[in-house]
């Protein structure tokens, strides 16, 4: 039997958000079977507690961002993609401020974290959402049209197309497509970092976002290039971190997809909005869970190693 997943020890580190600029501490700690991922604002008067779910999302503007009344998490998609990428299925995540912090501006040093506190099986089955038909969303019209669709597959799979004009971006690939079942997350994915351009800066601070950026922790182009001395990590790294961004945001449906995921400039918003309609439609979906590795879809059982 597959079986769900939480840590062995809790584990805490500290950074900044990247778009509040605030210090935060962030702590992971294990949970029982069955309770999902739940973030928790400890720094407020009363904890206010965030299950990861969709439904929840009340903001998607340069980050997926989970609301209860005036009570904010933002910027979890990373950590949810890291999440999603080790397949661990119950945590807490225990916060000092209203952002989880950027780190390096990819998934990596969440893996790290989440690979040092160790990964334990717990006696419950784990739980797939398998999607059953096409369901797909759109926005916009001709050249600004963008969309995202799930459909029927067995195992988990991306593909990806990126479309910004710029010339360090249209230099490298503007299309991925990863397969669980062959490629890496941790190697493939993981360690591909967010991107922003020097002329958007000033009308982002304006906005309240981007207070905390940095070369150290986003890739930053002037009109022309990438200005990060050590250059990029993956050739096509730019279209890479939209697929670890969607396997964030696709994790906030609260299980496994067994499905492929097929974008063109998609979104944080579009992404939720693409997980609600899924949902919606209980025609659309079923939940599954596999009694071996021999019957479960390839794409859960070739690299999850436990640490």
């Amino acid at each position: 039997m597959l079986r769900q997943r939480t840590l062995k020890n809790a584990i805490s580190t500290k950074g900044v958000g990247l778009h509040s600029g605030r210090r935060v501490e962030i702590t992971l700690r294990p949970a029982e079977p069955n309770t999902g991922i739940v973030f928790h604002r400890v720094d407020l008067p009363e904890v206010v507690d965030f299950p990861a779910q969709a439904h929840l999302v009340g903001g998607t503007r340069m980050a997926s961002v989970l609301q209860k009344g005036t009570a904010r998490v933002s910027t979890v998609e990373h950590l949810m993609s890291a999440l999603a990428g080790l397949g661990i299925d119950n945590l807490h995540i225990d916060l000092t401020a209203e952002e989880v912090p950027i780190m390096d501006g990819s998934a990596g040093t969440f893996v790290y974290l989440l690979r040092s506190a160790g990964i334990q099986e717990q006696p419950a089955a784990k739980k797939f959402l398998r999607v059953l038909k096409p369901v797909e969303v759109r926005e916009g019209e001709g050249g600004d049209e963008k969309w995202a669709r799930l459909e029927p597959y067995d195992g988990f799979a991306l593909s990806f197309a990126i479309d910004f004009h710029h010339p360090a971006i249209d230099a490298t690939a503007n299309f991925a497509e990863i397969d669980f079942a062959n490629d890496s997350y941790v190697k493939s994915i993981a360690r591909a970092r967010t991107f922003g351009f020097v002329n958007e800066f000033e009308a982002l601070l304006a906005a309240g976002l981007a207070r905390g950026g940095s070369l150290d922790n986003a890739i930053v182009m002037d009109e022309f290039r990438v200005l990060n001395s050590d250059g990029l990590r993956y050739e096509d790294e730019f279209v890479k971190h939209k697929i670890l961004d969607a396997i964030g945001d696709l994790y906030l449906i609260g299980k496994p997809l067994v499905a492929r995921y097929v974008a063109c400039k998609s979104g944080h918003g579009l992404n939720n909005q693409l997980a609600r309609a899924l949902l919606a439609d209980e025609t659309a979906w079923e939940l599954v869970s596999y009694e071996s590795a021999v019957t479960a879809p390839k794409a859960y059982t070739r690299e999850w190693k436990l640490a």
